[in-house]
């Protein structure tokens, strides 16, 4: 394992637990500087007041979250609708100098400091407020917003203590002004509310097989089949966990500058991203068969995930795989579960719903060769609803579609041909192979089309020599074939009677 994950990137089939354990662990590692240093991270937003000075709020992590790569500029945030934020507040303390200007004398103390309040806010309305710490974590309920900004916000006071004391002559006299401050400090972030809720459609095959597909708007990770979760489909979405890099180093802020440190406390994210592998169903061998699938065209991702991120990510144009469809034959509606590209973010279907029921029926393919000769064939291919006799008609001629009730956009393979059957269920094709003929029907997806059907295949068998015309042919042929050989013979043998010597002489008794 160790080899492996020097020569590459380890990834996951689903959302791994691993990023949001080590970021908790990591965060307890995360140490404010005391009153008189303020501790950041590099690219941390500072901000300054009278007393209070290099204060921030920087977000340390949001889990459950995933990281999506989609595509170049494209690489939205998902978070779980409930979860927790992990914050760090920091800042240091301007004491004045104390300073003697004649007979007046002022000494400044530091009485108090502190972080009041933290507050985690979506679009501006407070939904976590607690006391202040320099490390909170606040748990967040989101709404169903689909997009939210989410600010970590945090107010710091101080309290100082001037002291004034005057001497006139054996008279002194002293004044003690109490000196407050309040800033506050924040930092937002743009989150995609990951809210799962995907709609199922079912279908009943003739040997008894179940047809199931899914359909959900965002990226999402497979769903399984059975309560056991043996049986499973998976789609385009592979995942890899990845720290963030903007926390390797702190930075210490004092009165005299800053410098640089190693961090101890790095948060780490899970991120998705296109495979290479594309959708799959397991088992492999045995198990589910994806039938179709269909999402939205992108463009690979690969030059946005990094140049130390060694995963395998499409490296062409791909299909987000919003709906997948399968063809199974153990399926258990009550305990199917759709899994989601953010931990812990699945969904169970318990009810289908009825009205996306497809029935799904047996077709009959038949072929007869009409005529055939020395050189082709003519073959009529006849597809029909093998119940009821119905002739399947099938067609891409979207003019002609929308004239039809249930237009089927499926299509026959004769060899390397591929033909459409008119409205009575007929194609008429012609062939050149001899032989054996097989033509097949591929029927379109079941999911738009209700009765839906499987595919047929039929075989006929043509070749000259079937006809006596054929026979005929196939003489007349060898003998126009044959005929220079029959010449040269006759010619070699007329040819070697002038040359050769009689050896039968004739004598005279």
């Amino acid at each position: 394992m160790r080899q492996l994950a020097n020569g590459t990137d380890i990834t996951f089939k689903r959302p791994p637990a691993t990023a949001a354990t080590w970021t908790r662990n990591d965060f307890d590692d995360l140490d404010a500087g005391g009153g008189g240093t303020s501790v950041h991270p590099p690219d941390a937003t500072l901000k300054d007041g009278q007393y209070i000075q290099d204060a921030h709020a920087s977000i340390f992590g949001i889990h459950p979250a995933t990281q999506g790569h989609l595509e170049p500029g494209e690489t939205p945030f998902y978070v779980a609708p409930s979860g927790t934020m992990r914050g760090f507040v920091d800042y240091r303390v301007r004491v004045p100098d104390d300073d003697t200007t004649g007979n007046v004398t002022t000494d400044w103390s530091l009485d108090s400091h502190e972080v009041e309040t933290v507050r985690l806010l979506a679009d501006s309305e407070p939904i976590t407020t607690t006391d202040g710490s320099h490390t909170p974590a606040l748990d967040y309920d989101l709404a169903d917003d689909e997009q939210v900004q989410l600010t970590f916000e945090a107010t710091i006071s101080v309290a100082l203590t001037k002291t004034i004391r005057i001497e006139r002559g054996n008279i002194t006299t002293i004044d003690h002004v109490d000196q407050t401050e309040t800033l506050t400090v924040s930092e937002s972030t743009t989150v995609e509310v990951y809210n799962l809720s995907a709609t199922s459609y079912y279908a009943d095959y003739p040997n008894g097989d179940t047809g199931v597909a899914i359909f959900q708007s965002q990226p999402w990770q497979g769903y399984t089949l059975t309560g056991a979760g043996t049986e499973r489909v998976r789609g385009v979405w592979r995942f890899y966990t990845a720290r963030d890099r903007s926390w390797d180093t702190l930075e210490e802020s004092t009165t005299s500058g800053t410098t640089s440190t190693s961090s101890d406390a790095i948060p780490v994210y899970v991120h998705a991203y296109p495979s290479q592998i594309g959708p799959r169903a397991e088992p492999v061998r045995d198990g589910p068969q994806i039938v179709d699938t269909w999402g939205r065209d992108r463009i690979m991702p690969a030059d946005r995930l990094g140049s130390n991120i060694n995963v395998d990510v499409v490296d062409e144009g791909y299909e987000t795989t919003y709906g997948v469809a399968v063809r199974a034959e153990r399926v258990d509606r009550e305990s199917l579960r759709v899994g989601g590209i953010v931990r812990g973010e699945d969904a169970t279907l318990t009810k289908a719903d009825t009205s996306a029921e497809r029935e799904i029926r047996r077709s009959n393919l038949t072929a007869e060769v009409l005529e055939y000769n020395q050189t082709h064939a003519t073959v009529r291919l006849t597809l029909r609803d093998n119940s009821t006799g119905t002739p399947i008609a099938l067609t891409s001629n979207e003019r002609w579609s929308r004239l039809r009730e249930s237009p089927r956009t499926g299509y026959l393979t004769v060899g390397d041909q591929r033909v459409e059957t008119n409205m009575t269920g007929v194609a008429v094709v012609t062939v050149e192979k001899r032989g054996s003929i097989t033509a097949k029907y591929h029927p379109d997806s079941w999911l738009g089309k209700n009765p839906a059907y499987v595919s047929d295949t039929a075989t006929v068998r043509w070749h000259p020599l079937g006809t006596i015309d054929g026979w005929f042919t196939l003489l007349v042929e060898i003998g126009w074939r044959l005929l220079p050989f029959f010449l040269a013979w006759y010619a070699g043998s007329r040819l070697l009677r002038l040359l050769l010597p009689d050896t039968n002489t004739y004598r005279q008794p």
